[in-house]
């Protein structure tokens, strides 16, 4: 049988995307970098007047690099190098976030990006290989779209980083599976990973989570399909958070969502994921939490793929305290990727007189 013209093309452009896409796996390897305790800045912390509590601020800046290579992307090298170098002269004048997750970090130049920021421990996501903690989800309805990049192999890893500018005592990865993935996102390992940061001088570590979940219309195929997808990436998230969280720690989780304008999908993943969203609190003016970016309506996180959520642990505190856009083509700096930077200043207390816990040497946990 002769397949259309139509057909051939796509699945002869489909193949020069995957072969892209695996010389682009083979690339640079994901930067890594281990920051000694001793070295680590002491944190800023005051103390309430009444001697009770002590206090200090954490910054969190979320940010899909658009970083994918060729064919599905091109001419990116220039604005991720300059991402890479803007990152670098915040952090070398004290203004930079002092954590920073990454999203889409395949190419080459997005890897260097990364790297060149300049920050002293960076831990890189889930790679090509790295395997699900739940392989065993049922088959989802509908066929497999090969011609879609269901093809049933990775060609990149997750493309997650996170950077920070204390060190980071511990990671876990986990990539989502196979069979939790729809469409042209299956060519990548997209997962969900923990950094445990150390701040000298606070008495509990912090949990910070990075996700970079399926996308909707640009995965390729149907709703329903990338929906279900989306829903199963919810559930090893939730499951993941479970099995590695430090309950004495406070929690932030942020990333690339994939949830705008889709109520569904908000719908599922807070059945399962009972976090206090950044926006809901910074929306309410009482809140004490400055808003430094344009907001419309009563609900601006259905605006945004770009997200973060938060949760107290048993010996430290944390509620957000100020938000702002970073590179949104404003005073912060010129849009170098199709997202905007998102950061988050959150507010940490805890008693005065709490045990101080000791700074870890940096490790991997498997999934």
């Amino acid at each position: 049988m002769t397949l259309f013209p139509s057909v051939l093309n796509f699945r002869r452009c489909l193949l020069v995307a995957a072969g892209a896409l695996a010389l682009g796996g083979c690339g640079p390897k994901p930067p890594l970098r281990v920051m000694a305790c001793d070295a680590a800045p002491a944190a800023p912390v005051v103390v309430d007047a009444d001697g009770r509590t002590a206090r200090t601020t954490l910054s969190v800046l979320t940010y899909n690099l658009e970083g994918l290579g060729w064919p599905a992307r091109k001419g990116r090298s220039a604005e991720l190098k300059q991402i890479g170098e803007r990152l670098a002269a915040m952090r070398e004048a004290g203004t930079g976030p002092d954590v920073i997750l990454f999203q889409e970090m395949f190419s080459g130049a997005a890897k260097r990006a990364v790297a060149a920021s300049g920050y002293p421990a960076i831990a890189p996501g889930p790679r090509r290989t790295t395997p699900p903690y739940i392989g065993d989800y049922e088959k989802m309805a509908g066929r497999a779209k090969p011609l879609k990049g269901e093809i049933g192999i990775r060609l990149l890893g997750g493309g997650l980083a996170i950077a920070s500018r204390y060190p980071i005592a511990q990671t876990a990865l986990d990539a989502y599976g196979r069979r939790a993935c729809a469409g042209l996102d299956c060519l990548s390992n997209k997962g969900v990973m923990l950094a445990r940061i150390s701040m000298p001088g606070v008495p509990a570590p912090i949990d910070i989570y990075n996700t970079h979940m399926n996308s909707r219309g640009a995965s390729g195929v149907s709703a329903a399909r990338d929906g279900e997808a989306h829903a199963r990436q919810a559930i090893a998230a939730s499951e993941f958070i479970a099995r590695t969280q430090d309950l004495t720690a406070p929690l932030i989780f942020g990333g690339d969502f994939n949830m705008r304008h889709s109520e569904d999908r908000w719908a599922e993943f807070s059945e399962y994921h009972p976090l206090t969203l950044v926006h809901e609190v910074c929306v309410d003016p009482a809140s004490g939490c400055e808003v430094k970016m344009s907001w419309d309506g009563d609900a601006p996180w259905m605006d945004t793929q770009d997200l973060q959520f938060f949760a107290d642990g048993e010996r430290l505190t944390v509620r957000p305290v100020r938000v702002e856009a970073l590179f949104d083509g404003g005073a912060s700096g010129p849009q170098l990727s199709d997202h905007d930077g998102f950061l988050v200043t959150y507010e940490l207390s805890w008693p005065v007189g709490a045990a101080k816990q000791a700074c870890e040497t940096a490790r991997t946990k498997a999934p």
